[in-house]
């Protein structure tokens, strides 16, 4: 199989009766790629009116095929811009970079084949639904689904309703007057539907995004507008578009969703990679591809999606919001290049409070300490060992500072205050990274709430960092293979079990109606690890969490103890369920029930958020 790649040098006129042709030859569709008795087939698939083609490309033949496709989109392109479709039946040039008509079909073949999101009725409902003068903001971290569920709507539309939809992708290079000036054109061709995608991408968005709805939206227009710059959004919707928008964020992926979209049993999975859908978009279930597409696959990968996900959204959204005048307490931060540093340190020590020494203290691995501490007190012989009691902490830890690049506090040019942090964790919170967990106490005193994270792959990704420190120090380095293994294990093995109670919590909380609410409950002495109140019926349940699958009377002792069940019940009613959530089967001890916390997860009833 052989495709003839094309370069077009000729005149105007010459050209496109060139890039005709070439197109012509050229394959369209785009490649699947199928697991079949254990190895990978791609596919060249294609759409012919309603039915979807396909047909089998032999390796030798793969990277030939993928770069004649992209040459044909590369052509189609450069067509529409000097002809094209558009211009063909009565279209105008457009300052934007913007798709109709057929190219829109072929643009949303990228999604044939993906299941939907949990939120994606309410897109779906705004789209179909009779035109109420507002828009639709589509909102959320990269790979999180936004641009798959845009070619989902598309994929769905009737042809008369497609020939009515446009889809606009910003550059930075855009501005709102461009996007007027389009948005007036596409107005006159009868167009009802438009997605900007990247909106925030301009840099005046901001500052002047209620045009769009206070204009065309009114005007009976259907505009869905989505991006990865969250921030940027929340601001506008607080100012611009306050009262004017339909929100719906899709960051935060819960683990039944996860598990529904990527056809997954197991939590470890999600610990490993949940956060973004990128690592199943190809093959789950392909170890190799789960190592080269997963967002968080390595320290550099996860560091790499943190500043562009992460820190370039929120420094881009201060920069453009109010010509820059929002930086607030962070401008010192932002102006000595330590904006960065100090969000990565958050998010590192996200299972701790946000206090000035999270980032201003000198870094140490809390996971570190835990693993030492289990591996002295295992009661296995074979496991127990004092090998970390042996490590040099202050290089292993060091190691760590440098694989995540974090800075001691000697490093930095700024003094980082408790206003940084509490402004850091407050746009945390806007771009749906961190929620908070209340801590009820038997003391009258509260504690301040307990941060829970929504991107559990990331806060793994950092954990294994710790584990390559350590293997590559002199002490590690020195031992047997048998101790390697026994320490990574059980370094591993902590993160997992501490994240296991966070996810739990999160998602239940996420989850619950209005009248129930989810917290931790903390004695003088141990604590459940989740309580859940019904305030209807003043009654409560209470867990315990274990990432492990086996029973033993030890993991619900706090469950049972009379003192702490007589203090929980005198604030919240009387004990209707005592439970430990565990990877192993359900099982009924009498006082405790066992559930799977995996069936128990997937059990959560779907709650999307929409803001308005």
């Amino acid at each position: 199989m052989g495709y003839r790649i094309y370069e077009i040098v000729t005149g105007e006129e010459e050209r496109i009766r060139e890039l005709e042709r070439a197109i012509s030859e050229l394959p369209r569709g785009y490649i699947s790629v199928k697991n079949i008795n254990g190895k990978q087939r791609h596919y060249l698939q294609w759409r012919e009116g309603p039915k979807v083609k396909s047909k089998y490309i032999r390796d030798a033949d793969l990277d030939r095929t993928v770069e004649a496709i992209e040459q044909r989109r590369r052509f189609e392109a450069k067509l529409s811009e000097i002809k094209g479709k558009n211009k063909s039946v009565g279209f105008p040039e457009f300052d934007t970079n913007i798709i109709l008509g057929g190219s829109l079909d072929d643009m949303s073949h990228r999604a044939e084949g993906y299941r939907h999101r949990d939120c994606y009725h309410q897109l779906r409902r705004y789209v179909f639904g009779k035109p109420d003068g507002r828009v639709c903001i589509l909102y959320g971290l990269r790979r999180t689904g936004k641009t798959t569920m845009l070619c989902q709507l598309m994929l769905e539309m009737p042809d008369e309703e497609l020939s009515k939809t446009a889809y606009m992708k910003i550059r930075v290079s855009d501005t709102m007057a461009s996007v007027n000036r389009d948005m007036k054109r596409l107005h006159g061709l009868g167009i009802r539907t438009v997605l900007v995608d990247e909106a925030t991408l301009m840099r005046d968005f901001i500052d002047s995004a209620a045009l769009l709805s206070d204009v065309y939206a009114a005007m009976g227009m259907k505009i869905v507008m989505s991006g990865t710059d969250s921030l940027g959004f929340r601001l506008a919707m607080d100012q611009e578009l306050y009262d004017r928008a339909i929100a719906i964020p899709t960051t935060y992926i819960p683990f039944s969703e996860h598990s529904r979209l990527l056809d997954i049993r197991g939590v470890d999975d999600y610990i490993e990679f949940g956060g973004t859908l990128r690592a199943g978009e190809l093959n789950f279930e392909d170890p190799e591809l789960r190592v080269v597409d997963a967002s968080f696959r390595d320290d550099e990968s996860t560091r790499r999606y943190i500043d562009t996900s992460i820190s370039r959204n929120i420094q881009n959204s201060l920069r453009n919001y109010n010509g820059g005048g929002h930086f607030r307490h962070l401008l010192d931060l932002y102006e000595n290049d330590e904006l960065t540093n100090a969000i990565n340190r958050i998010i590192q020590d996200m299972n701790h409070r946000f206090l000035a020494s999270v980032i201003t203290g000198y870094f140490t691995s809390q996971d570190l300490g835990s693993a030492a501490q289990s591996l002295r007190a295992d009661r296995n012989p074979e496991l127990r060992t004092d090998v970390l009691d042996r490590v040099d902490v202050r290089a292993v830890t060091g190691k760590l500072m440098e694989l995540l690049d974090i800075r001691n506090p000697s490093d930095l040019k700024v003094s980082v205050t408790r206003a940084h942090v509490e402004e850091i964790k407050e746009y945390l919170s806007d771009l749906d990274l961190i929620e908070e967990c209340p801590i009820e106490t038997v003391e009258p005193e509260p504690l301040e709430p307990y941060i829970l994270f929504t991107q559990p792959g990331m806060r793994y990704c950092q954990a294994r960092a710790l584990v390559h420190s350590l293997m590559s120090g002199p002490e590690i380095s020195s031992l047997s293979e048998r101790e390697k293994d026994i320490v990574t294990v059980r370094i591993l093995d902590q993160v997992r079990g501490r994240m296991l109670e966070d996810i739990v919590l999160l998602d239940t909380i996420r989850s619950l109606p209005d009248s129930k609410r989810a917290f931790r409950m903390q004695f003088r002495s141990g604590e459940f690890n989740m309580a859940v109140y019904d305030r209807e019926s003043d009654t409560c349940e209470i867990y315990e969490i274990k990432h492990n699958k086996v029973r033993s009377p030890q993991q619900y002792r706090h469950l049972v103890d009379p003192e702490k069940c007589e203090a929980m019940e005198r604030r919240f009613g009387r004990i209707a369920g005592r439970f430990v959530l565990y990877r192993g089967e359900e099982y009924d001890c009498g006082e405790v029930k066992y559930l799977n916390v995996e069936d128990y997860l997937r059990s959560l009833p779907v709650k999307t958020m929409v803001r308005y």
